[in-house]
């Protein structure tokens, strides 16, 4: 069906010009796009696209001449990935999913669905769950006893929600994660080499032989309005008391929130991920790619790490971290500069004479 010029630029709260009731369907790189998509060159280096795609409209900077492109309408994005936000977001219609609850899912009798709930074939809904207003859950996915699912969720194919674990609203979580598995939690009868090397640093008594005893996960996990959830990635219910993930969090692909977690308000955590057991991460935090926090400490508000950043003790808050381990960025560059400068330095050393 499209929206027109108008209404895309409304929903955006952006400017535009021309023919206001061209219809767009779809978006494209300027040298792909055909008459019905929206060429999105918000930048003048993507300029020169335009002319090689059959794009009418254009997503264009504040002030660009669209005219002398050629265009019949056009929307200025003063924030260009803002923009693409809001547009990406209209434009994508999300899995197709009939309304209703298909006939090959298996909801058990006490399970409550919200009204306007669509569910897919080969879901399985466990005893007491409830699912609220609007959800799209796709095929395959498996919501255990005792779950609470929040308004307008859209949880994708294979993903897992086990016992117990509250959501809120309009979440979404992506194919085949995790939410609710058992912490990895162990102990053993006497003290554990782990235990030792903790107090000591290194020093090692004899080597005795050990097994490890499971320490059961009798919590579960909560999780706020807003969050996202990505592919593959895991939370592990607490042991005693809830995992959580505060409102607005946002989990990239194969992340990892171990028992006891608890994650703040409006975080980004990119791909691997690990957070071990018992941490508590601030608002705002944002970590990068294959970050690591260690178990039992404390992320402030609004800490940034760099992508590979291990984190072993407690991060102030607003402190920007890079390395392994965790130094201030400024340091870590400058820690950088001085390793290569090393082998330099070196040869300088040896060709110094031995004036003893």
């Amino acid at each position: 069906m499209g929206h027109s010029i108008a209404d895309i630029a409304k929903a955006l709260g952006a400017e535009a010009a021309g023919d206001l009731s061209l219809l767009i369907d779809g978006a494209a790189e300027p040298a792909a796009a055909g008459p019905g998509d929206l060429a999105l060159a918000m930048d003048p280096k993507y300029v020169d696209g335009i002319s090689k795609g059959r794009a009418v409209a254009a997503l264009l900077w504040q002030g660009a001449d669209w005219q002398a492109l050629g265009l019949r309408a056009v929307i200025f994005a003063p924030r260009s990935r803002m923009a693409l936000s809001g547009l990406t977001q209209m434009l994508d219609a999300g899995p197709a999913i009939a309304p209703g609850i298909h006939a090959m899912a298996v909801v058990d009798p006490t399970a409550r669905i919200g009204a306007g709930a669509a569910i897919a074939p080969f879901v399985v809904i466990g005893a007491g769950a409830e699912i609220g207003p609007n959800a799209r859950i796709a095929s395959h996915v498996s919501i255990a006893e005792g779950a609470r699912i929040g308004a307008d969720a859209l949880i994708a194919s294979g993903a897992r929600i086990g016992a117990r674990v509250v959501i809120g609203d309009r979440f979404i979580c992506q194919p085949g994660a995790v939410i609710g598995s058992d912490g990895f939690s162990f102990v053993t009868p006497e003290k554990s080499g782990v235990e030792e090397i903790r107090q000591t640093l290194g020093q090692r008594a004899e080597i005795a032989q050990q097994r490890w005893e499971r320490i059961h996960s009798l919590g579960s996990v909560t999780i706020g309005n807003d969050v996202e959830i990505g592919a593959n990635s895991c939370i592990d219910r607490g042991t005693i008391r809830n995992t959580t993930i505060g409102d607005g969090t946002k989990l990239d692909n194969l992340v990892h929130i171990g028992h006891n977690v608890q994650v703040g308000r409006d975080c980004l955590l990119c791909g691997q991920v690990g957070i071990a057991g018992s941490s508590r991460i601030g608002d705002r935090v944002v970590l990068a790619g294959q970050c690591g926090v260690n178990d039992n400490i404390f992320v402030g508000d609004d800490v940034i790490a760099g992508g590979a950043t291990k984190i072993f003790t407690n991060a102030p808050a607003g402190r920007v971290l890079l390395g392994y381990p965790a130094v201030k960025m400024e340091s870590h560059l400058e820690m950088q500069k001085a390793l290569r400068r090393l082998p330099r330095m070196m040869k300088n050393l040896s060709r110094t004479p031995d004036k003893s």
